[in-house]
């Protein structure tokens, strides 16, 4: 009897661990997470792959809720579905192991009630390179938590990456705002993270103290020489050159591998940086595992490291970031320079996701996330101080996440195979048509760009001469549906096309205007004669976003 007592509570015991096991493993598997398809990966948020159409918060807008308040109608007309905002380390713990989400949980609750989800980017150790974000009893104790150092021995505020009892305090607080977030956010409005902010030395290429100049002059890690090893026959351009002046030691300190120069410099605090960074990252996963990015403040032309902020996750960095930063997801851009395609296309190397999480607010914002999610399959964009977006930015803005809204099946379907096209011009002086091949067709794309509209409440310009204000954007992007059968969606742009068979020509058998409802497509206008040059091209009009369902055939 006690055997067959004693069988059936193990039996009992038993069954209730493996209930745990797979109640756990499933809900592993329902948080948000990444998935890759094809040659990219997808935010998996509720079940699915899903689009951000994200705008982030000014740096102080989340530090009052009702504050906050004012804009959340403004985020839906917008056509949002995610904000981007920053949770503050000096708010959450202002005194040592005490802990405040006040703030969090009703940053939480607002964004629930709009049906908005949220990535929260926490400001902790650094934020744009510097520690302004630390708590109180951080900043006065710098005996405990020791500041990088000049070459005159002179404290600056920027932590130093080389002290644990740094990201020590750091990663604790992270650990447990993740431990609370999993433990609140029952409706996984927090999607993923974003551990500091613009990571990077400033005005000095590294750190001059004592401990810094120490390591500088010890042995390289190990694990970073296992790391270029396995992977020197794709190692960055940067790094595998300033390897090759040494021949490609396998031992030595960083001058004697990469040789004395500022770029050695970054290359040693781009490694301690990550490691500090990793440290903070693992700390918060083992609480709650949702994905992680880190962002860069980019580079000027010409500047040096410590003219710009450097040593943070920058392309020609991404190798190092990876190696000491295994906790990390992917690196992210932060964009505001006008040469967008050139750092969409070098943050999507090395099968780098892309997330565009900071991003100029200006017209063009509306036509560059079009690109960024079609040409590279974008998890999503995101332009900064969303809450300060002008009228006309505003307006574009709302029209083209409306346009991803419905396009939202189709792209998530096409991300990371060949099927799927961003049309943007590099440049004010491209003259030439942007040339893409898809199938058969190779499609010749011009650019148009108008004056900015009268919008409701009139013109923007006191005057009335709308000539004199900032140009209309004009980009968009094409989706295959079948050999012949494609979607265009933008604005300001034309199309022709030519067939890459043998002997053959291209030609439109139809060319619709419509929208797409709950994914079914509607058509408004069956195109031809004039809007279609009476058969010779695909024209949306500048000024105004739109979606044409275009049909091919070939012709001898």
């Amino acid at each position: 009897m006690n055997w067959i007592k004693n069988s059936f509570q193990l039996s009992q015991i038993l069954t209730f661990c493996f209930a745990l096991l797979f109640f756990s493993l499933v809900d592993a598997k329902d948080i948000p997470h990444l998935k890759q398809q094809g040659s990219t990966f997808q935010l998996m948020v509720d079940g699915k792959p899903m689009l951000v159409r994200g705008g982030e918060l000014g740096n102080s807008s989340a530090s009052n809720l009702q504050y906050l308040g004012q804009y959340w109608s403004k985020f839906k007309a917008l056509n949002m579905n995610t904000v981007v905002a920053p949770v503050y380390w000096d708010l959450v713990e202002p005194e040592e192991g005490k802990f405040d989400f006040s703030l969090v949980d009703g940053l939480i609750k607002d964004a629930q009630k709009h049906d908005m989800k949220l990535v929260l980017l926490w400001f902790a150790s650094w934020k744009n390179s510097m520690s302004s974000y630390c708590p109180e009893w951080v900043k006065i104790d710098t005996k405990r938590f020791p500041r990088s150092r000049d070459r005159n021995g002179q404290a600056f505020e920027i932590l130093s990456p080389f002290h644990p009892e740094n990201y020590q305090a750091d990663a604790r607080a992270f650990a447990s705002l993740r431990a609370h977030i999993k433990k609140v956010d029952k409706h996984q409005v927090v999607i993923m993270l974003q551990p500091e902010n613009e990571v990077g030395m400033v005005e000095h290429a590294r750190d001059y103290s004592d401990k810094a100049t120490e390591l500088y002059h010890s042995q390289v890690p190990q694990k970073f020489i296992s790391y270029l090893l396995e992977n020197k026959s794709h190692l960055t351009p940067k790094l595998r050159n300033a390897w090759a002046l040494s021949n490609f030691r396998t031992s030595g300190n960083w001058v004697e591998i990469f040789a004395d120069s500022p770029q050695t410099e970054e290359f040693f605090m781009a490694w301690y940086f990550a490691q500090y960074t990793h440290h903070v990252a693992q700390a918060g996963k083992q609480e709650y595992p949702l994905p992680m990015f880190v962002n860069a403040a980019l580079i000027r032309p010409g500047y040096q490291p410590g003219q710009y902020i450097s040593a943070g996750p920058l392309p020609h960095l991404i190798d190092i970031w990876r190696a000491a930063g295994p906790a990390i997801d992917f690196i992210a851009p932060d964009i505001y320079f006008p040469n967008f395609t050139y750092w969409t296309e070098r943050y999507t190397q090395s099968g780098n996701p892309l997330f565009i999480p900071e991003a100029l607010r200006n017209n063009d914002a509306s036509v560059n996330a079009l690109y960024a999610i079609a040409e590279h399959s974008a998890m999503g964009f995101s332009p900064f101080g969303i809450e300060s977006i002008e009228e006309v930015a505003g307006a574009l803005l709302s029209q083209s996440y409306d346009l991803l809204a419905q396009l939202e099946p189709l792209i998530l379907a096409h991300q990371g195979k060949p099927t799927m096209r961003g049309f943007l011009q590099i440049s004010d002086q491209q003259k030439a048509p942007q040339q893409i091949r898809l199938g058969k067709y190779e499609m010749q794309v011009k650019f148009e760009y108008a004056p900015p509209p009268s919008l409701a409440n009139g013109v923007i310009n006191e005057s009335g001469d709308i000539s004199r204000g900032p140009k209309m954007p004009s980009g968009g992007l094409v989706i295959q549906l079948s050999e012949n059968e494609f979607i265009f969606a933008g604005i300001g742009i034309t199309i022709t096309f030519d067939s890459l068979m043998a002997n053959q020509q291209a030609g439109i058998v139809s060319a619709q205007s419509g929208r797409f409802e709950q994914g079914k497509w509607q058509n408004l206008l069956w195109n031809n004669g004039d809007q279609t040059h009476q058969g010779r091209h695909v024209r949306i009009e500048p000024g105004q976003f739109g979606i044409q369902k275009v049909k091919l055939y070939r012709y001898n």
